[in-house]
């Protein structure tokens, strides 16, 4: 009986194989068809380079063979992997896709692989083999999926400019994943080779290609198991046809197609999706207390803080143009270590593309800027997040397909060890450390309120929450620089009072803030000194008091017509001056009570680049 089915059986392991190379890129992000390009070049190079099974035995033949195959597409891999990884969805297909042609016909006119004829392999494969092959695969893509590695890749995915900001470097990790498809497909291109007897340049052809990806997003491109469940269903097709009595050679393709456009409608996740996914939860996450506060996992790597009073941020001259207009002129700041700076002024002041360059987003024009030793601007946002600066976003950039205590595990990636190949291995020592990691996030999600929203996905968050799940984030990278981009917007009165009072607890443990924020009650209310901006300049900074009381900043932006002293109250949500009169304070996205103009700066609202490299 299991002989009736051991040759569809053998096709659903090097099916679901040669879907785990493209699983791989996939996982981070990145849509590739040099699969194929890749599993060509290890078939006929094994076949052609590996001793016969005559000589040394089937099994070493078979197992050296391998070798070759999984090393020459890894080779290749990085050979196509190094021009392109600077490409992004169609153009990175077509190139790879040009890779895969290229190597077709090199290969169909070449002697030595027998052109279109082929080239005559032994069969030295069985189906125990084959599923022994995808079971070490599939455990690699497992313990891949559940370390720091592999949530590297997620986030990549989900949203590149917030994983170099969590210090991710992107490149190097897309081009891990490229080189582990290369070698996964080239582990499909020798199995198969010793399966099928004779193999072809035509068995890599675009066909296979497109094919391999189908099956891939079919059984779910974004869980382990997706891989193996798209491959069972392509190849039970034809089988389920021959056992019904229908051998018309359109169904297959036919229902593939079908099946693609359904999962596409209704199944984004893929087959895989209709499966539980569990979010592991810490064994213990402590008494909750925040970063800094001594009680952290000691399994975590160690981050250096500057000392009290110490220089945190330098800026001279600091500028950034756009197109011939300026949306930062000339500024000059200084934060020292335990200082709570709050940056204000009208919308399109230019001070989201502060913030932007201070954390390495955007380079500036002119001037100098050093955060924590680091010259930014020359330096990739992970290194200057490498360097101590964590932040949160004007707009939020969650990983929303994860959930909260994932999105906090990738924010403390920095602090976490490498545990990928240690835990391929079980090793006691990556458990310890992936334990600490998990104590650490959660503990960043109770500081921020979020304990009991740990397993809930960043999506199905509220909009307030969600704005306190990237401080949380951000938090558990451990920073000397925490940056928040108005994180009251859009919260009420009680949430932005709670908001108010965290920040001042961090701000007591010793860290450095930098926020931006329109509800000027809060700022005066929280920070130790506000800094405030108008068409790009600093036209004033001091103490709260001094900026409430300040001709120059009441007639920019505050706006009010005695240009009496302002104070006021984050929870009330009003600043009070004393002749009687109120004014409104600033929501997130409009301008109140400013100068006639000043929202009507030509600066970009949000310039926080799409695609920062």
């Amino acid at each position: 009986m299991l002989l009736e089915y051991a040759t569809p059986l053998t096709f659903i392991a090097l099916g679901a194989i040669f879907a785990y190379s493209f699983y791989a890129v996939l996982i981070a992000g990145q849509l590739s068809l040099g699969q194929a390009g890749f599993a060509s070049v290890a078939a006929f190079s094994a076949a052609a380079l590996a001793p016969s099974g005559n000589d040394v035995g089937e099994v070493p033949a078979l197992l050296i063979a391998v070798a070759i195959g999984m090393t020459l597409g890894a080779l290749a891999a990085v050979v196509l992997g190094l021009p392109t990884m600077h490409l992004r969805g169609v153009f990175l297909a077509i190139a790879t896709l040009g890779f895969a042609e290229a190597v077709r016909v090199v290969l169909l006119n070449s002697e030595w692989t027998g052109g279109a004829q082929g080239l005559a392999v032994p069969r030295i494969l069985t189906v125990g083999m084959a599923w022994i092959a995808l079971a070490v695969v599939a455990y690699w893509f497992w313990r891949m999926g559940r370390s720091r590695y592999g949530r590297a890749l997620e986030a990549i995915r989900e949203d590149e400019l917030a994983a170099r900001s969590m210090g991710i470097d992107v490149g190097r990790h897309r081009l891990a994943a490229f080189v582990t498809a290369g070698a996964v497909a080239g582990l499909y291109g020798v199995l198969f080779a010793y399966y099928v007897r004779l193999i072809a340049p035509g068995d890599f052809d675009f066909a296979a290609a497109v094919e391999g990806l189908v099956t891939a997003v079919v059984g779910g491109s974004t869980m382990f198991l997706g891989p193996l469940l798209g491959s069972g269903f392509q190849t039970m097709i034809p089988e389920l046809q021959r056992a019904v009595g229908v051998e018309a050679g359109w169904i297959r393709p036919f229902l593939a197609s079908l099946l693609l456009l359904v999962v596409i409608l209704f199944l984004p996740g893929g087959l895989a999706s209709l499966l539980p996914r569990r979010t592991r939860l810490p064994a213990a996450s402590g008494d909750g207390n925040g970063a800094g506060d001594g009680n952290r996992p000691s399994h975590l790597a160690a981050r250096r803080h500057p000392a009290a009073g110490e220089t945190v941020v330098t800026l001279v001259g600091l500028g950034k143009e756009y197109g011939g207009v300026h949306a930062v002129r000339d500024v000059d700041l200084e934060v020292r270590s335990g200082e709570v700076v709050g940056l204000i002024g009208p919308n399109g002041a230019g001070k989201t593309t502060l913030v932007n360059m201070i954390s390495g987003l955007v380079p500036p024009s002119s001037g100098r800027a050093t955060v924590l030793g680091v010259p930014v601007g020359r330096t990739p946002v992970h290194k200057v997040a490498a360097a101590g600066v964590s932040r949160t976003f004007q707009h939020s950039k969650l990983f929303n397909r994860l959930s909260a205590l994932e999105n906090v595990l990738v924010g403390a990636h920095l602090v976490s060890r490498p545990t990928f190949l240690r835990r391929l291995l079980w090793l006691p020592s990556a458990r310890r450390d992936e334990q600490a990691a998990l104590e650490q996030a959660a503990r960043c999600l109770h500081r921020v309120g979020l304990a009991d929203a740990a397993g809930t996905r960043a999506s199905a968050l509220s909009y307030g929450d969600q704005r306190r799940l990237e401080i949380a984030r951000a938090l558990a990278s451990e920073p000397s620089l925490l940056i928040l981009d108005e994180p009251a917007a859009g919260m009420n009165h009680v949430e932005a009072s709670t908001l108010s009072a965290l920040i001042r607890s961090l701000a007591a443990d010793g860290l450095t803030i930098l926020f931006i924020e329109h509800n000027v009650g809060m700022v005066l209310e929280t920070c130790t000194r506000v800094v405030v901006l108008n068409f790009g300049e600093v036209i004033a900074s001091g103490t709260p008091q001094d900026i409430a009381s300040d001709p120059a900043v009441i007639e920019a932006y505050l706006g009010t017509e005695d240009d009496e002293p302002v104070t006021g109250s984050v929870a009330e949500g009003t600043l009070a001056d004393p002749t009687g009169g109120s004014a409104e304070v600033m929501a997130a996205d409009s301008v109140a009570n400013v100068r006639p103009g000043a929202a009507d700066t030509l600066e970009p609202p949000d310039t926080t680049p799409r695609n920062a490299s």
